[in-house]
């Protein structure tokens, strides 16, 4: 393979996770499937939690601000792999949208990375400190919370992007993936990349293990506090929830560290694109079942709006025939 030079350049082939055509069916299929769940049960959350008064608190501020990013985070990727499939192209240019693609990818999963940490730590005020919670977790709070997530998620996606941008590529680079994975591309790179890696490197252990750290904390003092309660359905009812929180959270966490921790010698492309569907596709499916559809708030105000909906069909009809 030849050097980038100023009259060629770099293609990214996209290998995805079967050769064989009559499986490209249905890997279409199942990843529409998801992609369409992801997209109408986040859309649900954030049509209810902004159409309904009793939802505009804290916990759904940050939840439907969640169910935005997973929208994101999963168009980022999915769409682009599924024309792909549909038209039987697996290449990606370079700058025009591959990079762009990283920029957004680093965005999104940092989103998803902050946004459950702070959804922990309303958890752990409103649980431990309940007398507190108006007065610590007030408007303004909350939106330097958010702020401040997208403001550091923005800054260090742009700084990685730019440091990829630096390398050298070959013309011609197979990824064995379904997306520009950042640590598959600057692996390719012709050029020293041992900036770039020590920068994602750093960039994942303080802001991936941060706020893990920071979740685990908070959920260990929210248990301690439910090992007060007297009522043994009240405490089963406590424990069940933290419990299916703390399963995604550890399925997204646990998949996207294995994915860049691992090391280059004993790297597997078959389970790093197994991990990175995990948690980029898997969980933003989970999130809307695991954070709302089983709260008894969310689905008060399902019904209310359906309710609402089957009311107002006529309504439109007749003013339609009119």
């Amino acid at each position: 393979m030849e050097l980038e030079n100023n009259t060629q350049i770099p293609k990214f082939l996209l290998l995805e996770f079967s050769e064989e055509p009559e499986q490209q069916p249905l890997i279409f299929v199942i990843f529409l499937s998801m992609y369409l769940i992801t997209l109408f049960g986040n859309l649900l959350i954030i049509l209810l939690v902004s159409s309904d008064s009793r939802l505009h608190t804290p916990m759904y501020f940050f939840l439907s601000n969640l169910s935005f990013v997973d929208i994101c985070f999963t168009s980022t990727t999915i769409p682009n792999m599924l024309w792909n499939i549909q038209t039987q192209s697996k290449v990606i240019t370079y700058e025009a949208y591959c990079f762009t693609q990283i920029y957004f990818f680093l965005l999104f999963v940092q989103l998803d990375d902050f946004l459950p940490t702070v959804m922990s730590y309303d958890r752990y005020v409103a649980i431990c400190h309940p007398l507190h919670y108006t007065v610590i977790m007030n408007a303004w709070l909350c939106a330097l919370l958010v702020l401040v997530s997208w403001m550091i998620g923005a800054l260090n996606s742009l700084l990685q992007t730019l440091l990829a941008l630096s390398l050298s590529f070959c013309t011609v680079l197979e990824i064995p993936h379904f997306f520009c994975e950042f640590k598959e591309v600057i692996q390719l790179a012709c050029s020293d990349a041992s900036l770039n890696k020590t920068m994602m490197y750093f960039a994942v252990g303080l802001l991936g293990g941060g706020p893990f750290a920071g979740i685990c904390y908070s959920y260990s003092r929210i248990v301690s506090s439910i090992h007060r309660i007297s009522s043994a359905h009240g405490k089963y009812k406590a424990f069940s929830t933290c419990a299916s929180h703390l399963s995604v959270v550890s399925l997204f966490y646990c998949t996207a560290l294995g994915v860049y921790f691992t090391p280059a010698v004993t790297h597997n492309s078959h389970s790093s694109v197994t991990a990175s569907v995990m948690y980029t596709v898997v969980t933003p499916v989970l999130n809307p079942f695991i954070y709302s559809l089983r709260n008894k708030d969310i689905k008060r105000a399902l019904r209310k709006f359906f309710r609402m909906a089957t009311i107002l069909e006529p309504i439109v009809l007749r003013q339609k025939k009119c």
